[in-house]
């Protein structure tokens, strides 16, 4: 049995939801908890826009009782900055917080935030120590295995994270340089685990219950799913069942997708309110509809449609 600690938190084997930005909000958290996840973590926020009281940032690191155990995620290269944010996400009582070290994306990596910090690895390592010494939770740490390939610092990382004071290390197992293309290498999460004695998630393409046990068994603690999880929010759901039984859930049928759509656009709009929760629950359109015939046509005609009944109306002429 793999019981993964965490301060509190106890969880055998947990399946995690990714933050990922403009996905893992409140009401697809909620979703993903009730069909199995058993860590949630909310978007990656900037500690800049926490610091300088910008509203947007404060939904995002707004987190329910019944999310738990439920973990902030925040971002920054500027070490003071993260050490007020940090202070700033305790206040809403997170069962962790967690440091993005990960991100990709260019204008992040280029103000050396995210993935920008593993090619600055005392400024990495000054961040996790000063977060750790600002709060009283625990603080657990996301990152990649390198910039490139020429650059993977992985080994030296984990190390440092933890010897910083991190209760958790989450890696996705692609390069900077990689983004989301190629493959994930999940050989390297047997060394990393070899290396630190803190509790390891391993993340990166993991989108069936076959590639969940493939993982844990490199000697994980835990598992992270993201882009698995946003066209079929019932993975959880199977890759527990998998892991028992050795067998496969059946794939939730059309009825079950459109009446999981509808409930995921009902709490986005009780969440966010009417305008933005059905403007922010569009990009779902894809993964819920998948496999229709004519979804193209389909989304395009519910992109257009600004009412919520409206919208459910249309969907149950489906069923």
């Amino acid at each position: 049995m793999t019981i993964m600690k965490i301060g509190n938190i106890e969880i055998d084997k947990p399946i995690s939801l990714a933050p990922m930005e403009d996905i893992s909000d409140t009401p697809f958290r909620l979703i993903c908890k009730r069909l199995g996840a058993d860590l949630l973590y909310t978007e990656f926020t900037s500690s800049e826009a926490l610091i300088r009281n910008v509203k947007s940032a404060f939904h995002k690191v707004t987190v329910r009782d019944e999310e738990r155990p439920v973990g902030i995620q925040i971002f920054g290269s500027r070490p003071l900055s993260m050490q007020k944010a940090a202070q700033v996400v305790e206040e809403a009582r997170p069962d962790f917080i967690d440091i993005n070290c990960g991100c990709w994306v260019k204008n992040l990596v280029a103000r050396g935030e995210g993935a920008g910090l593993l090619k600055d690895l005392k400024r990495l390592e000054e961040i996790v120590k000063i977060v750790v010494d600002a709060v009283q939770c625990p603080v657990t740490v996301k990152t990649r295995l390198g910039w490139d390939k020429e650059n993977i610092v992985i080994l030296e990382v984990a190390k440092m994270v933890e010897q910083a004071g991190a209760k958790a290390l989450t890696v996705h197992c692609r390069t900077r340089t990689q983004a989301f293309k190629g493959t994930a290498d999940w050989s390297w999460l047997e060394k990393i685990k070899k290396n630190i004695s803190i509790p390891l998630i391993g993340n990166g393409d993991i989108l069936t219950p076959k590639d969940a046990k493939t993982v844990f068994e490199t000697g994980c603690d835990g598992i992270m799913i993201g882009r698995g999880a946003v066209t079929n929010p019932w993975i959880f759901k199977q890759i527990k069942y998998f892991l028992e039984t050795g067998e496969y859930l059946p794939e939730a049928s059309f009825r079950e997708r459109i009446e999981l759509c509808i409930e995921h656009l009902k709490l986005s709009v009780d969440f966010k309110g009417e305008y933005r929760g059905v403007n922010d629950f569009r990009k779902h359109y894809a993964g819920y509809l998948r496999d229709h015939p004519g979804v193209s046509k389909l989304r395009a005609e519910l992109v257009t449609i600004k009412q919520s009944q409206q919208i459910i109306d249309r969907l149950q002429l489906l069923l």
